[in-house]
């Protein structure tokens, strides 16, 4: 028994003095600055966000943006002569300081796959912002309202909330994007973040639900503070942890389900191309010039994986109830300066 009273002790003493550290090293730091040194101490985090960043770069300079030419010389739209047989990329790894004129090599009218590959990148990004940045709004309002009011504004949304839940996700996407797919990208992100916002909208309510019985929501009550000051200044922040980690996930998720539509024909539309409209042209190429298939199937996933990394070190950084494991070798620092202490 006192063996199992001195290990909770030494429990208890190691999570204080954790504590105490945690308090030290953040002591006169705003909030904002806490959860940006957590943020950029994530290094799954900082990866992600430099590869994704290195992407959107890389792809938007390539092609230039608007009425900004790009530094690529071919353009998605143009075709040419096919340079290797087959089309096959003029970067190999016999030579891979030297990516030639069609790196990503080209389709069977000599359009270079690289300039498709590059535009079908900015397409897929600005869409999955754009649903991302939708869900993100129409979510946090729906259950920041059925959570603050309750009664019959929470029965009211939520059944609206249930309504759109049942409806199968990619038909409804599908149905949707047929509608709009002429209209271009941007139009498309709208509507899939039209529909993509339920599940945000449950785990807000069910936040905002268990915030507006703490104390400081009283104290800003009997304060005189309205009902959208408590709300979005003071319940807001403390499930901004929730929020921003759910559309993170919720984003990898909208690329996915963008090239799913385009690769089933109800997404983008030509003249305009994205990822997943790229390996749907090419789906027939796959055994023959795999080149073709691969490269934006590689995208898609690359910029998936760099959102959720970002999603986990904000999940992090915001919720100050995760505690970051020290590594192994500062484990072993602290033995062994707690060993000379000893002595």
């Amino acid at each position: 028994m006192s063996t199992n009273n001195d290990k909770q002790q030494a429990d208890v003493l190691d999570e204080v003095g954790d504590n105490a550290i945690e308090a030290k090293e953040t002591e006169g730091l705003s909030q904002g600055r806490i959860v940006l040194r957590k943020f950029f101490r994530h290094k799954g985090a900082i990866i992600g966000l430099v590869v994704f960043a290195a992407v959107a770069v890389f792809s938007y300079s390539a092609l230039g943006v608007g009425p900004i030419p790009g530094w690529w010389v071919h353009s998605h739209t143009a075709s040419g002569t096919v340079v290797n047989p087959g089309g096959a990329p003029t970067w190999t790894t016999s030579n891979i300081f030297s990516p030639g004129s069609h790196p990503f090599g080209q389709d069977e009218i000599g359009r270079d796959n690289f300039a498709r590959v590059m535009k079908g990148t900015q397409i897929s990004i600005m869409v999955m912002l754009i649903i991302g940045a939708v869900s993100l709004v129409i979510g946090t309002l729906v259950g920041a309202l059925a959570g603050y009011y309750r009664g019959w504004v929470d029965s009211i949304l939520m059944r609206v909330t249930d309504g759109v839940i049942i409806l199968p996700t990619i038909v409804v996407g599908a149905i949707l994007g047929k509608l709009v797919s002429g209209t271009g990208g941007a139009m498309l992100g709208v509507v899939l973040g039209g529909v993509l916002w339920t599940g945000l909208a449950r785990l807000v309510r069910g936040d905002f639900m268990s915030l507006r019985e703490r104390e400081f929501v009283d104290s800003a009550r009997v304060a005189g503070a309205s009902d959208f000051r408590i709300m979005f200044k003071h319940m807001l922040p403390n499930a901004m942890g929730v929020i921003i980690v759910n559309t993170t996930l919720l984003m990898s998720q909208a690329i996915v389900l963008e090239a799913a539509l385009s690769f089933l024909g109800f997404g983008i539309q030509p003249p305009d191309i994205s990822l997943g409209r790229l390996i749907s042209d090419y789906q027939t190429a796959f055994a023959t010039r795999p080149w073709l298939f691969w490269w934006p199937g590689l995208f898609i996933i690359v910029i998936a994986l760099c959102v959720n990394f970002i999603g986990d070190g904000l999940r992090d950084a915001f919720d100050p109830r995760m505690k970051t494991i020290p590594s192994w070798r500062k484990m072993k620092k602290a033995e062994r300066m707690a060993q000379k202490g000893a002595k």
